[in-house]
Order: structure tokens, then sequence, then C-alpha cells
């Protein structure tokens, strides 16, 4: 517990230090568990450890606690906008192998969003998805079989519209000037990998903090969505919020957790929505399972009056 604890302060790049960023929830409730074990203990040497345990579990829950819904929310909700000046954006980590495409099809034609963003999308996707995606005015495909393909499509008029890469890690990021109907925004569509085994996170925190130095949010705002392979309390999630002027719908409401939508125990909030001044959000939900090991995550946003 103390070097989970410890590990992520030295802001290592190596994955099994950067790992230990995720699971702060469980961290903490083992550490009381051994705390409250060592304290029932009459030794001199498990007092010591139960105090390391508590040290640690306050120090987890300091980390967490702006994602619980007893802290201040720093992203008012405005349910009041006009439904003539919204706009829905819908965002999921599909899984590549995912076989179950009839269901992401029917979550399309319900929800019917106005900026789709598909991550882990090959060939296959692409193709399962065609009748969904001749709807939409703009549609940028690039599907790669290396988990990391991208399908980014919009009805809005699109000024601009790409994929570009932020890192040498071969992880397109989406880039796009779209025109809403009370003012227009960028874009911007991330999925960086993840810290796993064999994958440290330098080109992941290099691409995160490019992402939010380049959409230029003195000219337009920005709203910045998808699998980010990081939790929101991270501190380089905490560099992009403050790089980019980014405010977080999850702080003050609760984690949300996006990841692993097929445990019940080990879930993470890894799938953001970040919006800068000049956005209101009109809400943030969690959909349900499509087969996937992400739930799909849906935010209604309009443009504030007078931007």
């Amino acid at each position: 517990m103390v070097f989970t604890t410890l590990a992520p302060l030295t802001n290592g790049a190596q994955w099994w230090v950067r790992g230990w960023d995720f699971p702060r929830l469980h961290i903490a409730c083992v550490a009381v568990i051994a705390a409250i074990l060592g304290f029932m203990l009459i030794n001199t040497w498990t007092q010591i450890v139960a105090v390391l345990m508590i040290c640690c579990a306050l120090y987890q829950a300091v980390r967490i606690f702006p994602y619980s819904p007893m802290a201040k929310t720093e992203l008012a909700l405005t349910p009041d906008a006009p439904a003539e000046e919204r706009v829905s954006l819908l965002s999921i980590n599909v899984l590549m192998e995912n076989t179950e495409h009839e269901k992401l099809r029917q979550l399309i034609d319900r929800e019917d969003p106005d900026v789709l963003f598909l991550m882990e999308t090959d060939a296959v996707w692409a193709s399962a998805l065609e009748e969904q995606l001749a709807r939409y005015e703009t549609v940028v495909l690039h599907p790669l079989v290396n988990h990391y393909g991208i399908i980014f499509a919009t009805r809005l008029p699109a000024r601009q519209a790409e994929t570009v890469f932020l890192s040498d890690d071969e992880t397109p990021t989406v880039l796009a000037e779209l025109e809403g109907p009370s003012g227009a925004f960028f874009f911007v569509g991330l999925h960086p990998r993840p810290p796993v085994p064999g994958n440290d996170t330098e080109a992941r925190d290099a691409q995160i903090k490019r992402a939010a130095l380049l959409a230029d949010r003195t000219y337009l705002p920005v709203v910045a969505m998808g699998d980010f392979n990081d939790v929101a309390w991270s501190w380089t999630a905490e560099r992009f919020k403050e790089y980019g002027g980014f405010r977080d719908p999850r702080v003050g409401r609760g984690m949300l957790p996006s990841f692993d939508a097929n445990s019940w125990l080990m879930r993470f909030p890894i799938d953001q929505l970040y919006l800068t001044e000049g956005l209101d959000l009109v809400s943030f939900d969690r959909l349900e399972h499509i087969g996937s090991d992400h739930f799909p995550m849906k935010a209604v946003i309009a443009v504030s009056p007078g931007e």
C-alpha cells in the first residue's frame, strides 16, 4: 500500500508506476481494512503499519475526493438550454474484437448524435456501420488493426475535420472545427495508449499535453472527448485541464466509471469529457453495455450565449 501510494508521486513514465494512478479508491479501501486489522493486534509493529495505512488511505481519499458528490462542481448543468441550440455527442470505444455490431447500430439509430466519435475501429467495423455513417455530411475514416482506428462523423457544418498524429506511436487524434447551431467550436477526439506491460506512458502523456495546447481556445471554445486511457484524477489529466483551460463534468458529481464494462469491481473513469469556457453542459451520461469493455458516453452541449 505504501509503494502503490508513493510510486505515482515520482511522475515516472514506467507502466508499473503510472498504472497505480487508476485504483486509488481500491487502494484506499484495502489500506483502511489493513489499518483496522493492525490496530486489532496488540503489537507495536502492526500498529505502526496501521498508522502508515491510515496515511495512505487519507492521501488517496484526498486525490479522489473531487470526484465524489460531496465536492463542489466545476461545471454547472444548463438543462434549460434551448433544444434548437443543443449539440449531442456520442463517444464509444467499441472494442475491435467485439462482434455485436447490431447493438451499436441500434444505439446510434436511437441516440442519433450530431457528433459521433468511435475508437478501436477496423475495416470490419467501418463496413458494419455504413448505413449509419451515410447519414452524416462529414465522415473521417481511419481504420487500423492495432486497436487505435478511429471513425469521426458529424452532421454539423465542418470547417475542418482530420486525423493528426500528436506522438510517434501511431495513434491518431481527431481535430475538427464545427459550426453548431448557436456558434462554432473545436472538437478534439483522443485515444492514446494505456500504461500496460511493455508500454510506458511517455507518448500518451505527450499526446494529451499537445492536444491541450493545439486547440486554440482563445479563438473558439473546445470540447475534448474520448478514451484517454488515463483516470480523471491523474497528474496528466490535471495538467491537461490546466494547459487547455478545461473543466470536468465529473468533478462534484461522481466518478461515473466507464471501463471495464465487463467487471463490477475494477471500473475506472477513463472515457473523458472536457469543456472550456464558452460551452455549456446540458447533460453527461453513461449509456448501456454494447458488448465492448467500455460503456458509451453521451454528452449534450451548447455554445454559451454571446459566444
